[in-house]
């Protein structure tokens, strides 16, 4: 009776057992992965949380799938966009500490969230003990990695193991620059910290850019910083300049982005501009 006969005689087709035999499957349809985003500087105050949130708004805006995470126990971008630290069930410890999922933690506001709390000041504590801690947002990211087009990650001031989790997980570091001096000696130490990431743990990432903030054009010192900067780093320093203005106080209190606030400003063109130069490759 041939193969694949159910009721003879009646007409039948058959079935060709042989095909697939002894044949390699089929190749999946390559997934796309997130372009990993870390923001970085030891030093504060330097719109690090702010030029996160933006650049992530600006990405939406031009129609990408961001998320933002927040490593910072702060939790100045989570509290930006109108979320309080203090009702959240679950956060980015939980996630760091006790393998939550990270999905647990996202909330959807003008981009998703990855929420913090000040539960994760304890996280370097909870996470000393813990084997391949280095790597733990890395692996939490990685089941998400094909729902997002941007993940930015907000750092906290310093250089611990918080920051040094979002340097493991992350292709690309932008690195926000007060235009005065002690805030481009921190740069340097985030270079040596780079050096030492890519030697140990991550040996891809790299700087795609720094980017002068909090320019003030009046001053004499903010414009010879910036010469400084060009001269140091060359293309790597972006274009784009973003200015000092009241509007990156008012609009975290309404729980939004500049964009959001006041589309047509100065702040929002200038991170549209710089979401232009990230899409485009790097610094022009």
């Amino acid at each position: 009776m041939p193969i694949g006969c159910r009721n003879p005689p009646a007409p039948c087709e058959y079935v060709r057992v042989d095909l697939y035999i002894g044949q390699p499957e089929p190749e999946p349809a390559a997934t796309a992965t997130a372009k990993v985003i870390a923001f970085a500087n030891q030093k504060g105050g330097v719109a690090k949380t702010t030029t996160t949130l933006n650049l992530a708004a600006a990405f939406v805006e031009a129609g990408h799938r961001a998320l933002c995470v927040d490593m910072d126990p702060q939790g100045n971008l989570t509290m930006s966009q109108g979320i309080d630290p203090d009702t959240l069930e679950s956060s980015m410890y939980d996630v760091l500490v006790h393998k939550v999922p990270i999905r647990d933690v996202i909330r959807k506001r003008e981009m998703d969230v990855a929420c913090a709390s000040i539960d994760l000041a304890g996280a370097e504590i909870a996470m000393s003990t813990m084997i391949g801690r280095e790597r733990s947002l890395q692996k939490a990211l990685e089941p998400i990695l094909g729902d997002y087009e941007f993940i930015c990650i907000d750092t906290p001031p310093s250089l611990g193991l918080l920051t040094i989790n979002a340097l493991t997980a992350a292709h690309k570091v932008i690195v926000p620059v007060q235009c005065e001096y002690l805030s481009m000696r921190g740069l340097i130490q985030l270079q040596n910290t780079l050096a030492m990431i890519r030697e140990n743990l991550n040996p891809g990432v790299e700087i795609e850019g720094i980017l002068p903030t909090l320019v003030d054009a009046r001053t004499v010192h903010a414009k010879e910083a910036i010469e400084i900067l060009e001269e140091n780093f060359g293309d790597r320093v972006f274009a784009s300049r973003i200015r000092k203005t009241i509007r990156f106080a008012e609009a975290p209190v309404k729980g939004m982005s500049v964009l959001k606030y006041e589309p047509d400003g100065n702040a929002a063109r200038a991170y549209r501009e710089l979401a232009q130069e990230v899409l485009a490759g790097g610094t022009t």
